[in-house]
């Protein structure tokens, strides 16, 4: 692996992020907030996120980090794959991409290189740049994994099929899992060695900033937040029909669509919010959604990780309405969040996906617990961890206890 040797001192730390960013604006949200973390703990630093994230220029990046836009790609109901880019095919697209990643690295030579749950990039992609910096051996190699992947046989398949244990056992210097073990373990079912288990940080949830914030819109209100977007109809439908049925549900909901909830379905949701008379209001999309989190009575959102943390960070009582395909990764959150006390959960199969129990769950929340009343200590840690972790690696000190 990468020898700990300690940064030259003729300029600061470089930190490059990669997040395949396929579908939905998680893997952009978390290497944000890992980069402004970084750079905020180390003045000298700064960070450079690959994305392939269609929104990733509608953000606000924080001093000294900035992003690279790699060609989009979108994931077709069946689990394909096809190219965003005009006449060109995915694998010309991947090709494209992965000339673009490398080319970068060469140019930029990252001091450490953070690769957000995708061990061998989309299609592959990230092998020839993991490839040349390994053997340059100038770069510390992280590979960050959310607190929930997959179910375990789905997910042992999944990497098998793209090979990512050998990849993770050949490259990576450290695995950073952003959650906590006793809440669940992500790399549970993966043959991973003892020795590449030996390179695991358990780093806590990643916390959101709660400074420099907003004026909330009128009080009180429930946030609905779908996250993305982009699988969030159900939901917003579900809470649509809640306050249409019930014309004495409050307090009045924010609804947050997310940028990828477009087309047809956001027209007809926005006639529907029009009649409510103000009981429901929306907005497309809002990259301080912490604002409105901060103002919030409550959370009616999806199981995201992004969102989870957010939850978390602004201590809201929240009903998580989990998504169960194309992966089980969301309800698996969900139900552990809910065993723990830290949130509630509207579960498909046991209380039914209807209006009436959204409506149970909405009124419920004014009664509910925050998640501070059941948190345990390191649930937040992620972001100090991670910038302690990355002063380690880059002065030559990773081998020492933190």
């Amino acid at each position: 692996m990468t020898a700990n040797a300690p940064l030259k001192a003729s300029r600061g730390a470089r930190v490059m992020l990669y997040s395949h960013d396929t579908f939905g604006l998680g893997h952009l949200r978390r290497s944000r907030a890992l980069a402004g973390a970084i750079t905020a703990a180390d003045p000298t630093a700064s960070a450079l996120i690959l994305t392939g994230s269609p929104v990733a220029g509608r953000f606000a990046f924080p001093s000294r980090v900035d992003h690279v836009r790699l060609p989009g790609v979108i994931k077709r109901s069946d689990g394909s794959y096809d190219s965003r880019t005009m006449g060109m095919s995915i694998e010309e697209t991947t090709t494209l991409r992965a000339g673009l990643i490398r080319s970068t690295a060469r140019q930029y030579a990252p001091d450490v290189l953070i690769v957000d749950k995708e061990p061998t990039g989309f299609r592959g992609e990230l092998l020839p740049t993991l490839e040349e910096l390994h053997e340059k051996g100038q770069t510390q190699q992280i590979l960050g994994l959310r607190d929930v992947l997959d179910e375990p046989d789905v997910l042992a398949a999944e990497w098998t099929r793209k090979d990512a244990v050998a990849a993770t056992e050949r490259f990576y210097d450290e695995i950073w899992v952003y959650g906590v073990r006793s809440v669940y373990d992500p790399t549970a079912g993966l043959p991973i060695s003892a020795a590449a288990q030996a390179r695991m940080h358990w780093t806590g949830y990643l916390r959101r900033d709660l400074g420099d914030l907003g004026t909330p819109p009128e009080q009180p209100y429930v946030l609905i937040t779908p996250g993305g977007g982009g699988d969030g109809a159900m939901m917003v439908d579900l809470v649509l029909t809640a306050y249409e049925r019930d014309p004495d549900l409050a307090p009045r909901a924010m609804l947050v669509y997310g940028p990828f909830l477009s087309g047809d379905t956001r027209t007809e949701f926005e006639t529907r919010v029009a009649a409510l008379n103000g009981r429901v209001t929306a907005v497309g999309f809002e990259s301080e959604i912490e604002t409105l989190f901060a103002g919030a009575q409550g959370v009616v959102c999806m199981g995201g990780y992004n969102t989870f943390c957010e939850v978390l960070s602004f201590d809201k009582p929240a009903v998580i309405v989990p998504r169960t395909t194309p992966r089980l990764e969301q309800w698996i959150r969900a139900s552990r969040a809910e065993e723990l006390g830290l949130t509630a959960m509207l579960d498909e199969t046991r209380d039914g996906w209807t209006p009436e129990a959204m409506i149970r769950a909405i009124r419920a929340l004014v009664d509910q617990p925050p998640p501070s009343a059941a948190i345990p200590d390191g649930l937040l840690d992620g972001l100090d961890y991670v910038t302690d972790r990355v002063e380690a690696l880059l002065h030559g000190t990773a081998g020492k206890a933190l």
